[in-house]
């Protein structure tokens, strides 16, 4: 199982990213992807997650209504689209899979994760 993330950029505050989460070696719809982020000299921490199985996501507070992940099965990839950006959600965003029909905002919870990809929000 390989996870590759992408499409992470250099934006200003507002601006619309969307991230890309390309599995590898799995079905996707037999998994869960998490969505994670670390912001330089803090812990990770969550941002949201999608079943594969059923669509159903999990939203942090501090995301919703700005964030949509959303899958694409055939294509086994999973996008992150965030708008409204803010300089503070900048960090190093992950995507993670578990073989699981449920997600979690627990990154232990997750078993494969992908390398990152860097997203600078300047305000």
């Amino acid at each position: 199982v390989q996870l590759q993330a992408s499409g992470g950029g250099s934006v200003q505050s507002g601006s619309s990213l969307r991230l890309s989460c390309e599995g590898h070696g799995f079905t996707l719809e037999e998994y869960a992807i998490g969505w994670f982020r670390q912001a330089a000299g803090k812990e990770r921490e969550g941002v949201g997650c999608i079943s594969a199985h059923d669509g159903s996501t999990w939203y942090e507070d501090f995301v919703k209504g700005r964030f949509t992940i959303s899958t694409d099965n055939p294509k086994n990839t999973v996008f992150l689209q965030m708008n409204t950006l803010k300089p503070e959600d900048t960090a190093v965003y992950y995507c993670a899979a578990v073989s699981s029909n449920f997600c979690s905002g627990y990154g232990p919870y997750y078993r494969y994760w992908g390398q990152g990809t860097q997203v600078t929000v300047s305000s």
